[in-house]
């Protein structure tokens, strides 16, 4: 094999080929194809054996293999040589060329490539600044000459520049594709809702940016003290992994305890590396942050040495922050989602138990009949409505109620007004000495802001005698052959005075005759023109359905009230009971 050749260019000649050189490499940005004219041209001068371009890393002060011809590829691949180290590190460390004739004789050799005996490396200077070095290398011994060395030099001196625009613009058209890249993928997880979803599609985009073979989402859990594999893939395979990472152990948990990435090139040379795969070679850990708060770890693992360098690092990184902010929303979203299943759960149960709190049947008279509606503003409500059979025949109270609020916080509190009305109710108290009972019960329990508003009416259907006392309900309508009248009795709710007290009426109940108790949510219903269904309306529907049955008279109330607030949500609670004397004749 030949080695370099013997005959020098006369001076005319190294102008017009450094011309060439020059101008071969202001033609192209593409490192690859730089690099690759760079070693053609070169070789129309010299007929080296064994070729490399070498470029550093100012960061690690490290010159790594870009371009070679002669050196095994594996070899090329994961040597570093530090400047100063080998005869390359010597050339970046002097900033002048370095010729060695032996290399068996120089101390500071790195063999990189059998039967090497001569070496020739030449720092590559742009603006001043070492950016790499030239390296040729020969099978004999004084393979190269001082004209070698001056030719070399200059032959570098016109591609430095050339290398090093070209990196650059390498370096930035990879930052633009890698920020087009992360600006979609940030795009496509914020639009994922679904944790075990969203984890699949992170491992998935990953691979855009790095081609790992094993890699794993742990999160935080929520002691913070333990990181827990959430989704893990072996050589593109998913698989499940139990084990959990204490925090601050091993590389991943080095990178969540300290809030910064985690660079391994070689696993085994690392003291904090716990093995898990034997396969791994080298490893990349970046944490994920959510306002200044570590949430897990992204870990990547590959079977070559060194396979992850600073720019994944600074790209997962980017990355990482992203992917916290949809680890941490589609999680949010997930709880937010099974609270509200839950809630609703709770609700419709709530909703149940109030219906079945209601009265299942309706008493019936021999002198009157009764009918009753509720409809809730929201799932459940704070109206309620009671009958209760006192002792004598046909003698009934009749209770209707409006608590504060609504929701199921009223709902509660409607069901523990209930329970305290029937309680009283075993000793029969009058319509207003039962409303006493009842204010005096709820002193003793008091809740901050609730209280309730109450009709209680014991209807005596022998006598046809209707005893009434209110706690603040609208006051109830008494109908009579076409016309309706406010039954004067009022009240303070219940609740809010220890000790207040309450009238009471009695009213005689003619053949024909309807008592309408009602809650304010059937006055207050709203149209869309901002108008309040109001009494007048209620009683001008009364007056018009009296002939109708008890039933057919709450329908046509509920319908009216329904017509007017078309298109307008219910804001409150809407009840109405009505008590009709029956005719005469189908009294008998």
């Amino acid at each position: 094999m030949s080695s370099v050749a013997n005959n020098p260019l006369v001076s005319d000649g190294v102008s017009s080929y450094l011309l060439e050189v020059a101008d071969a490499v202001n033609t192209t940005l593409d490192l690859n194809t730089l690099l690759q004219r760079v070693a053609e041209m070169l070789k129309r001068v010299m007929d080296y054996e064994v070729f490399a371009i070498l470029l550093l890393n100012e960061k690690t002060q490290e010159l790594r293999v870009r371009f070679q011809v002669g050196h095994p590829p594996d070899v090329a691949e994961r040597i570093r040589i530090k400047v100063g180290q080998g005869v390359t590190g010597k050339a970046v460390q002097l900033r002048e060329p370095v010729l060695v004739n032996d290399v068996r004789a120089e101390q500071n050799f790195i063999n990189s490539a059998l039967g090497v005996r001569s070496e020739l490396a030449v720092p590559l200077i742009a603006k001043n600044k070492v950016i790499g070095v030239l390296d040729v290398e020969a099978a004999q011994p004084g393979a190269f000459n001082q004209e070698h060395v001056r030719l070399l030099a200059l032959f570098g001196s016109r591609i430095a520049v050339g290398i090093e625009n070209a990196r650059l613009y390498t370096r930035v058209s990879r930052q633009a594709r890698q920020l087009t890249l992360l600006t979609e993928i940030s795009r496509e997880l914020t639009s994922i809702l679904n944790v075990d979803q969203l984890l699949k599609r992170i491992a998935d985009l990953v691979t855009r940016i790095i081609d790992y073979q094993m890699f794993s989402i742990l999160l935080l859990d929520p002691s913070g003290r333990v990181l827990q594999h959430r989704f893990s893939l072996r050589f593109k395979e998913s698989v499940h992994l139990k084990h959990e990472i204490p925090l601050g152990q091993g590389l991943v948990g080095y990178a969540a305890q300290h809030k910064q990435a985690v660079l391994a090139p070689d696993v085994s040379k690392d003291p904090r590396y716990i093995v898990a795969n034997p396969e791994t070679r080298s490893e990349l850990c970046i944490p994920l942050i959510y306002k200044d708060k570590v949430i897990g770890v992204l870990d990547i693992e590959h079977t070559k040495r060194n396979y992850f360098n600073e720019d994944h690092v600074r790209i997962m990184t980017t990355m990482a922050a992203q992917v916290a902010i949809a680890i941490e929303n589609a999680t949010l979203y997930e709880r937010i989602a099974s609270q509200e299943k839950r809630l609703e759960q709770d609700l419709a149960l709530a909703r149940e138990l109030q219906f079945r709190l209601l009265p299942q049947k309706l008493p019936v008279f021999k002198h009157a009949e009764v009918a009753s509606r509720f409809a809730p503003a929201r799932q459940i409500g704070g109206d309620l409505y009671d009958f209760i059979k006192y002792s004598g025949e046909g003698v009934t109270a009749i209770a209707v109620g409006d608590v504060s609020g609504k929701g199921a916080p009223a709902a509660i509190y409607a069901a523990l007004v209930s329970g305290i009305a029937r309680s009283h109710a075993m000793e029969e108290p009058g319509a207003a000495s039962m409303l006493e009972g009842i204010n005096l019960s709820l002193a003793e329990r008091p809740i901050e802001g609730q209280y309730v508003a109450m009709i209680y009416a014991i209807w005596d259907d022998a006598q046809r005698i209707l005893h009434i006392a209110n706690s603040g309900l609208p006051r109830p309508l008494h109908c009579r052959a076409g016309h309706s009248a406010m039954i004067n009795v009022t009240g303070l709710p219940m609740g809010l005075f220890n000790h207040a007290t309450y009238d009471e009426l009695s009213l005689h109940g003619d053949p024909g005759d309807a008592f309408i108790f009602f809650s304010d949510g059937i006055l207050d219903a709203t149209s869309s023109r901002g108008e309040m269904f109001g009494r007048e309306r209620l009683e001008r529907a009364a007056d018009v359905n009296l002939h109708l049955s008890a039933e057919d008279l709450v329908d046509k109330l509920f319908t009216a009230v329904c017509e007017h607030a078309e298109g307008v949500d219910p804001f409150d609670d809407q009840t109405i009971v009505v008590l009709k004397v029956k005719e005469t004749s189908s009294a008998k």
